[in-house]
């Protein structure tokens, strides 16, 4: 599995169609969020987003006319954790791109519609004409990032959990980590014990509190709030990082980005403030699981969380521009995306670029893409 960093030919977004009551207007919100998303990325590499049949129409009305539209049946719209995981693989004509199809059960019974979701990594192969390969496991992509040279970090409240909500409980550590391993290329893991804090939908997604920027250097979500209980989760998490080596044998240089304050659903985002009011939060809602690690690297570029709290937002612009001083650094504003339970790096999927001699997906015009 590459990292992130290295060349890509496009990025996969799906379209949020989550709400049940049809008098809401947080779904509306929520697109206008994600097509805000997709322009960004569309200024750095192609963007495919991918809706339902009967949102097609409608999701073409809303996005830029730089990024394609595509129809995949979905029952919701983190591509992240549904769509494949993409590798590069030796074969016959050289190195070709082939993607990891997962299983998924909803975050461990999250939800119970679920089966158009565990089909989306299919439908992403095949419109991308390339290789679906069945992974041997229940995995969220969400939960693991790779430095691209044998190391792969997550977090054992998410993958190592056999009771509330386990992927696979039936697995041991060894297990886990030999299909790691075996389907991602990679030699070396680290465990995070938790994942960020308020973080109950995906327990523990590594992408929200920690993330490769580089081979040996890892963004770490952070606070110096003694009250806040992400205090000591952060902590937790640079002591096992500063003490750890990565596959290669480097120590691991840890860069602080800093958090932003707590953030709470309001009433009619929580839909639920009338019984909560004065429990979770000062309006009602629950704290939400906002974190700038949540962020996508592009190609020249990155795409990263805004969420209408300042200084906050520019202070983590500020970091992710000192370590990234080679790419541009956007920011979208994402609270509607937050509010479903992630962000950008949630919502989106990197294709790696390939040799144009080796594998047809070489570039955004000429991987067998159906648009709109």
């Amino acid at each position: 599995m590459p990292g992130e960093w290295e060349p890509q030919s496009r990025v996969w977004l799906g379209w949020p169609q989550w709400l049940e009551d049809p008098k809401e207007d947080q779904q509306d919100q929520a697109q206008i969020a994600f097509a805000a998303v997709a322009k960004a990325i569309a200024q750095f590499e192609p963007v495919t987003v991918a809706a339902n049949p009967d949102q097609v129409k409608k999701a073409r009305a809303a996005l830029h006319e730089s990024v394609d539209v595509a129809s995949i049946p979905q029952d919701d719209s983190w591509f992240r954790d549904t769509g494949p995981t993409f590798v590069t693989r030796d074969g016959p004509n050289g190195t070709e791109l082939a993607g990891v199809d997962w299983g998924f059960d909803a975050y461990g019974g999250l939800n119970d519609e679920h089966d158009l979701d565990d089909k989306i990594a299919a439908c992403i192969c095949k419109q991308a004409g390339v290789q679906a390969i069945d992974g041997p496991m229940v995995l969220e992509a969400g939960s693991i990032h790779v430095d691209g040279e044998g190391t792969l970090i997550s977090t054992e409240e998410c993958l190592m959990n056999k009771t509330h909500r386990a992927r696979n409980p039936k697995l041991s550590q060894e297990q886990i980590e030999n299909n790691l391993k075996q389907s991602l290329g990679v030699t070396k893991i680290i465990w995070l014990p938790v994942g960020l804090f308020a973080d109950n939908d995906t327990t523990g997604h590594v992408d929200n509190l920690a993330c490769f920027a580089a081979p040996g250097k890892v963004l770490l979500a952070w606070t110096d709030d003694e009250s806040d209980p992400q205090y000591e989760r952060s902590r937790e998490a640079k002591k096992v990082l500063e003490s750890s080596t990565d596959a290669k044998g480097r120590k691991l240089e840890v860069i602080k980005l800093p958090l932003p304050e707590p953030l709470f659903k309001t009433a009619e985002e929580s839909g639920e403030a009338a019984r909560n009011k004065g429990k979770d939060g000062p309006k009602g809602g629950h704290r939400m699981a906002a974190s700038y690690i949540n962020f996508l690297i592009c190609n020249g570029g990155i795409v990263m969380p805004a969420l209408d709290q300042e200084p906050a937002d520019s202070r983590a612009k500020k970091v992710l521009e000192d370590t990234f001083p080679d790419r541009k650094v956007v920011a979208v504003p994402t609270r509607k995306v937050l509010v479903g339970g992630g962000n950008i790096h949630c919502i989106t999927v990197q294709q790696p670029a390939v040799d144009a001699k080796s594998n047809s997906v070489s570039n955004g015009a000429s991987n067998g893409i159906s648009h709109s």
